[in-house]
Order: C-alpha cells, then sequence, then structure tokens
C-alpha cells in the first residue's frame, strides 16, 4: 500500500493570540489532539528555530504568540515541558529573550533546558552519520516537538521541518559540520539521518508571517497566513515547495528523507483548502544545483571559482562587525581584512566552501548570495 503522510493546514490570518490558540487546536484536534504527542508526567522539548535573537517582526524566529498557543496546548495535557535551541550566535537565554518566547515560557512555568552540555549518541543506522553529538537534554527527553518557521535558505532553499533539528547540536559543532559537509546533498543527508536519529513526535509550522529572499536572517516578510503541522517533516517541506512553487526534487531534504526512510512527500491534506495559501511568485532560490563535473580537480576547482554562487558583501550596508569572519568554518578562513577594518572583509572564493554561514549570520542584511554570471551565460 501506498505510504501517505498527513499535513494539517490551518488558515491563520494573524499573530492575534485568541486567533492563534484556535488556529492551533484546531490543527491539533485534526491530529487527534496534544494529547497523542504528550502525555502526564513525561518529559516533552519543545524546540523553536532560534537562529539568533531577533524580534518577530523580522520573521527569523517562530512567533512568540504561536509559540504560547502550542506551549498551553501541551501544558495542559499535564508533560513536564521545556523549550530550547542551540542559537549561531549568542546564548539560548538572550536569543529567547530578543524574540519574545521568553516572556510566554516564563509566563507559563516552562523552564529553559540545558543546551550547553552535549553526549554523543552512537547511530549506526545512519546512512551517512554513524554517531551525533547532540545537547544531552534532547537525548534524555521522551518526546520532542519541533517548531520551525516558513523562511527561504540560501543553502537548503527552504528551512522548514527537517532542517530545524540542526539545533539540537551543540553551537561550535554545527560549525564543524558546515566545514566537513559544504556540499548541499551531503550536508542535507546529513539532515536525514538527524531526525532519523532524534525522531521528533509533532513537527508544527509557524507560516502566518513567512520570510523568502535573503533567507534565513535577512529575508523579506511575506505574509502567508497559514500553520503547518505533522508528523512527518519530510512531507510538511513537500507542501511547503507545493505553497511556494518550488519543485521539490530541487530540495535535497525530501529527496534524501524520502529515500532514506525518513518521510514521504505523497501527502494527504487535512483542515483549509491548501489553494487558498499558495504564492507562486513566492521568493525562493529556484536556480538548478551546480553545474555536472566529472571528477577532474582542475576543472571542478575553475567551476568553484568561477561558477558557483557565491556570498557577496554590500560595502553600503557592512559595518566591519566581524562576524562573517568569526563565523566562516573554512581553514583558512575564506575572509580576511584587507586593511585593519577600515574596509569591509575580502572573500578569497579559492577557499570559501559555499557554507553561507556568513550570510545566513550577518545581523546587518549585508552579505546576499550571488550567481556568477558566466554560470547565468552557461545555463542560457
Amino acid at each position: 500500500m501506498e505510504n501517505i503522510s498527513k499535513v494539517v493546514v490551518v488558515q491563520c490570518d494573524s499573530y492575534e493570540i485568541e486567533s492563534v490558540r484556535t488556529a492551533v487546536k484546531r490543527g491539533l484536534n485534526l491530529l487527534g489532539g496534544a494529547g497523542q504527542f504528550a502525555a502526564s508526567g513525561e518529559k516533552i522539548l519543545i524546540k523553536p528555530n532560534l537562529l539568533v535573537g531577533d524580534p518577530p517582526e523580522k520573521c527569523v524566529s517562530p512567533h512568540p504568540s504561536v509559540f504560547q498557543a502550542v506551549l498551553e496546548e501541551l501544558k495542559a495535557t499535564g508533560a513536564n515541558l521545556s523549550y530550547g535551541d542551540s542559537p549561531a550566535v549568542g546564548s539560548l537565554a538572550l536569543a529567547a529573550r530578543y524574540s519574545g518566547l521568553l516572556a510566554p515560557a516564563e509566563h507559563l512555568g516552562v523552564p529553559m533546558a540545558d543546551f550547553q552540555t552535549s553526549v554523543t549518541v552512537p547511530f549506526p543506522d545512519g546512512n551517512l552519520i554513524k554517531q551525533f553529538t547532540l545537547v544531552k537534554d534532547v537525548v534524555e527527553t521522551d518526546g520532542l516537538i519541533s517548531l520551525c518557521k516558513l523562511k527561504s535558505h540560501a543553502l537548503t532553499r527552504i528551512t522548514g521541518a527537517v532542517k530545524n533539528q540542526f539545533g539540537c547540536v551543540p553551537g561550535v559543532l554545527k560549525t564543524e559540520f558546515h566545514a566537513s559537509l559544504p556540499n548541499p546533498q551531503v550536508f542535507s543527508r546529513m539532515l536525514v539521518d538527524l531526525n532519523r536519529l532524534i525522531k521528533p513526535r509533532l513537527f508544527i509550522m509557524d507560516g502566518i508571517m513567512a520570510m523568502e529572499g535573503n533567507g534565513p536572517r535577512n529575508g523579506t516578510p511575506r505574509k502567508m497566513r497559514v500553520i503547518l503541522m505533522s508528523t512527518d517533516p519530510v512531507a510538511l517541506d513537500a507542501t511547503v515547495c507545493r505553497l511556494v512553487n518550488l519543485d521539490e526534487k530541487m530540495v535535497d531534504t525530501i529527496v534524501f528523507g524520502e529515500q532514506f526512510g525518513l518521510g514521504t512527500a505523497k501527502v494527504e491534506l487535512l483542515g483549509d483548502p491548501i489553494e487558498s495559501f499558495i504564492t507562486p511568485d513566492f521568493n525562493v532560490n529556484r536556480q538548478p544545483a551546480g553545474l555536472n563535473t566529472n571528477r577532474n580537480v582542475f576543472l571542478s576547482t575553475l567551476i568553484r571559482r568561477y561558477v558557483s554562487q557565491r556570498p557577496v558583501i554590500d560595502q553600503a550596508k557592512c559595518t566591519h562587525c566581524g562576524k562573517c569572519e568569526e563565523i566562516c568554518p573554512a581553514q583558512p578562513k575564506a575572509l580576511s581584512w584587507a586593511d585593519g577594518r577600515k574596509q569591509p572583509p575580502v572573500y578569497d572564493y579559492s577557499l570559501c566552501i559555499r557554507c553561507f554561514c556568513c550570510q545566513e549570520i550577518c545581523p546587518h542584511e549585508a552579505i546576499s548570495v550571488k550567481t556568477p554570471m558566466i554560470r547565468r551565460i552557461l545555463r542560457g
């Protein structure tokens, strides 16, 4: 029998708390209710996407109203809740405060999890990765609820249900993964293994206001009016592709997620008609993957240097803060200061591994990913 996963699509027009409460409750009820995912006395960890501590209006993280409504529903089950993430910059406490998530958590008495202590977990069934170092509280929880945001992403095209679990890896180790797995296909296989190991019970996506363009931090807010839920992250992300008119075969986490048994892109939709939310002009990377090459090292080097997409600094926006140079995982680093810090840093694209960590973390919207002219010419 064909494998099909359920995805809930619920309309929610604003972040007004009563509207969000109604939408979240309705969505959970369509999947059997919050009691399907948390029981009295269980330790349940809610994992929001807290890339950095940017305010809610920037649409970097799930909105505090969605976070609050999810906490309220799960708390009513009698479960022992906690929440956390491993931000790319700064501490969890600061990210939670500035993103607005700390206030509802404190109001409801939901503590912050320990995302500093880590433990190494063997995973012999991994397709690519045979062991992971994870946050200890993630390993020791009875169940994890993944709370993600509908956003574009330079490396993986979208950052949704599958990618959210990357925050279960402690901060500095995430940079090591980017350094060792710069290829988007291999990086996505790692993310699939990570999800297969953690096995979140439920995925909830805030798409009331999404982020398009230069995501996952410096994109443009876009009203989508939707909350999505599923127990299958591949199915949820495939539904996002339908919403933004993106070919799901271009999203490697979906392709490898199906291939290695994480989930399926074949979905049964519950809730509101998806046609109401489809946004065909959503600004997301629709460029084909890198040009095919043989194993010739010289040719591959030329393509990386002159054809591959690359991060570019807008000198007018750059404040010389140095966050891009600090986060760069390449060794030696792909950015350097040509004249102290009087000018923006300069890329050496022969060293750049195209992980786009610099673009992801820039606090001033000064870095974007560009397609070189020669690649556009070759693509016709």
